[in-house]
């Protein structure tokens, strides 16, 4: 099985702070909701999760989490079965609720963990943008391109946005791209667009370990 590791999860997180900070209304998802640790990667304990949405008992307005980096995040709940093998009715009733959001958004981010699972699926047939966070080991192009497979073939969607992370040198996510474009070119009729790379960086394991965005506390580091 794929967990998603913190360096991944970390760029949603990054992600949603950096929009933050240029003022824009941003809401972050862990839509893994069965393994769901946004909240422990920075350091929060949230009362409620998707689990109490799930089940009826709050909305989820109820469950949002205001963070110090300045968006808010709907924490999933982790080590709960029964949150990773929801029907197809019950993702639905998911992506549905969050296209009833009044919160005035500008952007939401939903991070899904790896794999083509159904949840995946939907709520990646649900977004505008699908953005592949790829890194150079054979699993994770596969995974990739079995995804792009999927999500092109049976769920329509034909765009997809590629970024590189944990990269050793400069210049290597776009060969780790151009990889996977000539596999989708060859056998997909599917757009790839190449969005950029993150390099591995010792200041990002560092707000990792210290529960915050290293846009925030490292904002002279290269990942950030």
């Amino acid at each position: 099985p794929h967990v998603r590791s913190p360096p991944f999860l970390s760029f949603s997180i990054n992600l949603a702070s950096a929009l933050a900070a240029r003022g824009r209304r941003t809401l972050l998802f862990d839509g893994d909701l069965g393994l769901a640790n946004v909240d422990v990667l920075l350091g929060l304990t949230p009362r409620y999760t998707m689990a109490h949405v799930i089940a009826g008992e709050r909305s989820i307005e109820e469950v949002i989490v205001e963070t110090p980096a300045g968006f808010g995040i709907v924490p999933g709940s982790s080590g709960v079965a029964r949150l990773a093998s929801l029907n197809d009715a019950e993702t639905l009733g998911v992506v549905r609720a969050f296209s009833g959001l009044g919160l005035g958004l500008d952007t939401l981010i939903v991070d899904t963990p790896a794999g083509i699972a159904p949840g995946v699926l939907q709520l990646a047939q649900a977004a505008q943008h699908v953005l592949l966070v790829v890194c150079d080991e054979p699993a994770s192009l596969t995974d990739a391109y079995a995804l792009i497979k999927v999500l092109s073939r049976n769920h329509g969607v034909l765009r997809f946005k590629v970024l590189a992370n944990m990269v050793r040198c400069e210049g290597a996510g776009k060969t780790l791209f151009e990889t996977l474009r000539r596999v989708t070119s060859r056998f997909l009729d599917v757009t790839v667009e190449y969005c950029g790379e993150i390099p591995e960086d010792p200041y990002l394991k560092r707000a990792i370990r210290e529960q915050r965005p290293v846009v925030n506390a490292f904002p002279g580091s290269r990942s950030a």
